[in-house]
């Protein structure tokens, strides 16, 4: 079941909505459905308990991603990506940048915790 829903969205919303929809080749609509569905089904990493907190801070693509997105990644190179491969390797890419949102969402919580020391500390 679903309910039809009107919207006004703010300006740069609709943009970045538009510049999603138009990447994953998706109508509008869908886009913003997808996306307001992830928005909602994501955990908050700030009620997170330490432990799991800082697993969410050392997580990494699984090593079959991590093998499929490389492989990707170098046949892109190389101009031999096949039908289908585009849309796989901008489904991990994808992943991969909000895993990264997520995992400095994730440290900056630690950090704020005290579980972790600031980033920049490493530096020296």
């Amino acid at each position: 079941m679903s309910q039809t829903v009107t919207l006004e969205l703010p300006d740069e919303l609709a943009q970045k909505v538009l510049v999603f929809s138009v990447a994953h080749h998706r109508r509008f609509e869908d886009a913003a459905v997808d996306l307001i569905g992830r928005a909602v089904t994501e955990p908050s990493v700030e009620s997170l308990s330490d432990d799991e907190l800082l697993a969410l801070c050392d997580s990494q693509l699984d090593d079959v991603q991590q093998a499929e997105f490389s492989d990707l990644l170098a046949r892109q190179g190389e101009g031999e990506l096949v039908p289908g491969d585009q849309q796989r390797l901008d489904e991990l890419l994808m992943n991969y940048r909000k895993g990264l949102v997520t995992k400095a969402r994730a440290w900056r919580t630690a950090v704020a915790r005290g579980l972790r020391p600031p980033l920049n500390e490493h530096a020296a």
